[in-house]
């Protein structure tokens, strides 16, 4: 048995499968869009929604001592004629909503 022929055949077959985990991993995010529009249907039952958008990469948000990959955005809605806005953080692996925040403007004084 030639050595050489073993060790780069280790060699490439841990740089494969170290590649092929960094894919599963990064596969394993939903897409930020279905995590848009299951997140604008849970608020479509409570009004309409005049504008919504997304931060299209995931990043670290740290909630009770857990870290989780959250991709955060925002959602315009009219109630009952007035509007509001709302800003949301959502698990990037599994679209769970974690918050929402009221989005209140900064007045100028």
């Amino acid at each position: 048995m030639n050595w050489k022929s073993f060790f780069l055949g280790a060699a490439v077959g841990l740089i494969g499968g170290y590649v092929t985990r960094e894919v599963l991993i990064q596969k394993s995010y939903i897409s930020p869009e279905k995590v848009l529009g299951t997140i604008k249907k849970h608020f479509e039952s409570k009004g309409s929604i005049s504008g919504s958008w997304i931060h299209m990469t995931a990043e670290p948000f740290e909630k009770n001592q857990i870290t989780y990959q959250v991709y955060k955005g925002g959602i315009s809605q009219t109630k009952q004629g007035e509007a509001a806005q709302y800003e949301f953080i959502a698990d990037a692996h599994t679209g769970t909503l974690l918050e929402v925040i009221p989005f209140s403007p900064v007045s100028a004084s």
